[in-house]
């Protein structure tokens, strides 16, 4: 296993003390330390004309003193270290993520609307950092749809079959098999089918269903091989469904152990980090933990 940290971002929050348990299970199942982190935010850096005599005390943080009490002759721990870094939250775990293997913070914390389904913190480091992030949301999160077909942990999926992304499976695959999970994949294939006329009107396709959803799967399953290879003791199911892919996903998250989806490469054009509207609904909506993996490197052109 790897030794870079698994990062817990801290509070004082219900919602980050949420994120504290499932971060510290997955170092466990890492067999990597854990790395408790609380930002802590003051008027200098949110007020450019406020001057301020320095920077707070570095000893006794109340929140690290809470979280150390609650870890506190738990057995089978992983190695704990507490870091207080200052500055804008927003920023500052996006860059803590540079070093870790995981970041992993709570839906919302202290402060910002009570209506929020996730706050801004949480929308900056699943975008911005370089490490995978897990956002654990609120118990309770209510989505529509039947439940799984059959009982058992499932790591959930998404698969961009025009575009699959490697880092994203091999996460889902790996996450899996720390949990003797099942993979779910979410193959979403647009449908009905609309082509263009001249003056601009939809007409309808004469593609056929099946076939379409036939080929999705075909394509899923092709790049699933490799990852079932990786890891021959990981059940992989994929599901070629019609429509919105965010749909599906949320409705799959129900009783999920997570549900892991990708985010966008930084195109040309384009050079912001961008999550993209699936990933986007999927962290507000769904109702287990969500794991955003950023991009892994482009593939090399084929040699001519």
């Amino acid at each position: 296993m790897s030794t870079a940290p698994v990062i817990a971002a801290v509070d004082g929050s219900d919602d980050s003390l949420r994120a504290l348990e499932w971060a510290f299970d997955a170092a466990r199942r890492r067999a990597a330390p854990l790395r408790v982190v609380h930002v802590r935010q003051y008027a200098a850096w949110g007020q450019a004309d406020v001057l301020v005599a320095g920077p707070p005390e570095a000893e006794g943080d109340p929140v690290l003193d809470d979280v150390h009490t609650r870890l506190a002759g738990r057995g089978a721990q992983p190695a704990v270290e507490y870091v207080a870094p200052e500055g804008v939250p927003g920023a500052v775990l996006p860059e803590l993520g540079t070093d870790a293997q995981l970041l992993v913070l709570g839906s919302r914390g202290r402060g910002g609307f009570a209506s929020l389904l996730l706050g801004s913190n949480g929308l900056a480091a699943a975008r911005d950092a370089e490490c995978p992030v897990v956002v654990v949301p609120r118990p309770g999160r209510q989505v529509h749809g039947d439940g799984p077909a059959e009982p058992g942990p499932r790591v959930v999926v998404g698969l961009h079959a025009d575009s699959p992304d490697e880092a994203t499976l091999a996460f889902a695959f790996a996450e899996a098999a720390l949990r003797a999970a099942r993979v779910q994949v979410i193959a979403a294939y647009p449908w009905p089918v609309q082509t263009w006329s001249d003056p601009g009107q939809p007409v309808p396709s004469q593609a056929d269903q099946a076939t379409v959803e036939n080929e999705t799967r075909a394509l899923a399953e092709g790049f699933l091989a490799p990852h079932r290879k990786r890891h021959p003791e990981v059940r992989a199911d994929a599901e070629a469904l019609p429509g919105d892919a965010a749909g599906h996903l949320v409705a799959a998250s129900k009783d999920a152990e997570l549900v892991v989806v990708g985010r966008h490469r930084r195109r040309l054009l384009a050079p912001a980090r961008m999550m993209g509207s699936v990933t986007q609904a999927v962290l507000l909506h769904a109702a287990s933990p969500i794991a955003v993996v950023p991009p892994g490197p482009p593939q090399a052109p084929p040699q001519g």
